[in-house]
């Protein structure tokens, strides 16, 4: 076995290799830093690499684990690794090395992965790009005039490359899963509260922050939640625990499924030729499999509800920042907050604490309806971004103009994957279609809530009709 044929194999492959001691824990190992040292220089993936305490890490792997041995690499944002710089992309928090481990981190060496790294990430995640200026623009695989999108797109680009199988990411607003779409990978967002962000924070943003990963195969993404879902010590709420493992349904039958389908963005604009066609494909190859594929348009989605997930993204920079003003002992200097970010704080600042909760309420009322609606399908299905992965450098804003960055970004991700994040439901975005520019243009699927299996069971299915795997952009290991 030889690094050229690992880098064809998943992380539940790779696994098993190490378990019958085909391969060392230690080999995948230097295998993958291999790939990044060879990599990273043209794609900017990498941030923080941690070579020296993944060797280490490797020679105490249990052969016996169920991801044993498997290189991974960690999104720069929200989970922390102790010992380990933690930028989270911003200049304000340059210099600052974890004191602790998270929970999932704990949960993930528990399970035989071995962290490399961490990956690069936007400003506190808050835009649909990975161009911080602290670190510069991350480059997709697949053209490195593009953005990978964001907010995981260090990960993305990561794994698409072929540097890790799998690689940690979360979601607020779509963050796990536009990249995904970007660099033709698999992303799921789990349903709110499947994996804990313990032990700092009970949840995020209303629930709406979400930890989980971007895969090459479903299965990884399946193993993965195994390896670190369920509530944490003091966790505020949780969710009903799966009836069999996740990894048992991939490959399971879906059975005949009721799925609508919509091509309307939400700002009405009209859709891209590209994302139409995706879905046209999906589409197609969903009623081929024999399901039930109707079209529908979810309710309730207008000017108010835009107003309060306004609202919130505000109030969450004013949140970060504060938080960082407390752990620091010190606010932001001038120059140290993107213009972006400085914009949301300054806005965000001025929300009251009634004018919060009064947003938060209306998202939730949003929620009920679209449970209610999405009662009477197993699935929705929509194109993943509204349009092709960016050119870098068009989703950046200015001093001038602090809001391009919003504007330009909003333009890219009009299909409101923000949806998921509100309702809590779990949703994913799979790689079925590249245009022809031989860029990846993924489709959307949002689940029922607690309803993780009947996506990856779908999935699965989509993948064995549709394989995607052996799809390799030009910047590949």
């Amino acid at each position: 076995m030889a690094d050229r044929d690992v880098t064809a194999l998943d992380a539940v492959a790779q696994a098993a290799l190490v378990r019958v001691g085909e391969v060392s824990a230690v080999e995948l190992t230097e295998w993958a830093i291999e790939r990044i040292e060879e990599l990273n220089p043209r794609l900017n993936a990498v941030v923080a690499p941690v070579y020296d305490q993944a060797r280490a890490a490797a020679r105490e792997v249990r052969t016996d684990a169920p991801l044993a041995g498997v290189p991974y690499l960690l999104k720069d944002l929200i989970t922390e690794m102790e010992g380990v710089p933690f930028s989270e992309g911003s200049r304000y928090l340059r210099g600052v090395v974890s004191h602790y481990d998270s929970e999932l981190v704990r949960r993930l060496r528990r399970a035989g992965v071995v962290v490399l790294g961490k990956t690069n990430s936007p400003e506190f995640g808050m835009v649909p790009t990975c161009e911080p200026l602290l670190h510069g623009p991350t480059r997709n695989p697949w053209d490195p005039d593009r953005s990978t999108s964001g907010s995981s797109g260090g990960s993305a680009a990561a794994v698409a490359s072929r540097m890790v199988p799998a690689a940690h990411g979360n979601d607020l607003g779509g963050s796990l899963r536009y990249p995904a779409s970007a660099c033709g990978v698999f992303g799921l967002k789990p349903t709110r509260a499947r994996v804990p962000l313990a032990p700092e924070y009970g949840d995020a943003v209303s629930g709406w922050a979400i930890e989980h990963a971007l895969t090459m195969s479903v299965r990884d993404s399946a193993a993965l939640l195994d390896a670190v879902s369920g509530p944490a010590l003091g966790d505020p709420y949780s969710v009903p625990a799966p009836s069999r493992p996740f990894l048992s349904e991939v490959g399971a039958d879906p059975g005949r499924l009721r799925i609508g389908f919509s091509t309307r963005r939400f700002d009405d604009d009209p859709a891209h030729p590209d994302c139409v066609a995706a879905l046209d494909d999906a589409v197609q190859l969903l009623t081929g499999l024999g399901h039930d594929v109707v079209e529908a348009e979810l309710p309730g989605l207008g000017p108010d509800v835009g107003s309060a997930i306004g609202t919130v993204f505000n109030t969450a920079t004013a949140w970060i920042v504060a938080y960082w003003t407390r752990r620091l002992g010190r606010p932001p200097a001038d120059g140290e907050l993107e213009p972006l970010t400085r914009a949301y704080w300054e806005l965000g600042r001025q929300v009251s604490a009634a004018d919060y909760l009064l947003a938060v309420e209306e998202c939730q009322r949003f929620s009920r309806g679209v449970a209610a609606w999405l009662g009477g399908y197993d699935a929705w299905l929509t194109p993943t971004m509204s349009a092709p992965p960016a050119r870098i450098g068009e989703i950046t804003s200015t001093d001038d103009e602090p809001l391009r960055a919003l504007e330009a970004g909003g333009a890219t991700v009009a299909y409101a994957g923000v949806v998921a994040n509100l309702t809590g439901h779990p949703a994913m975005s799979v790689p079925l279609w590249w245009n022809a520019d031989g860029l990846p243009i993924g489709v959307h699927f949002l689940g029922g809530y607690g309803d993780e299996a009947g996506l990856f069971r779908l999935a699965g299915q989509l993948e064995a009709a549709r394989p995607w795997a052996g799809r390799r952009p030009p910047i590949c290991a």
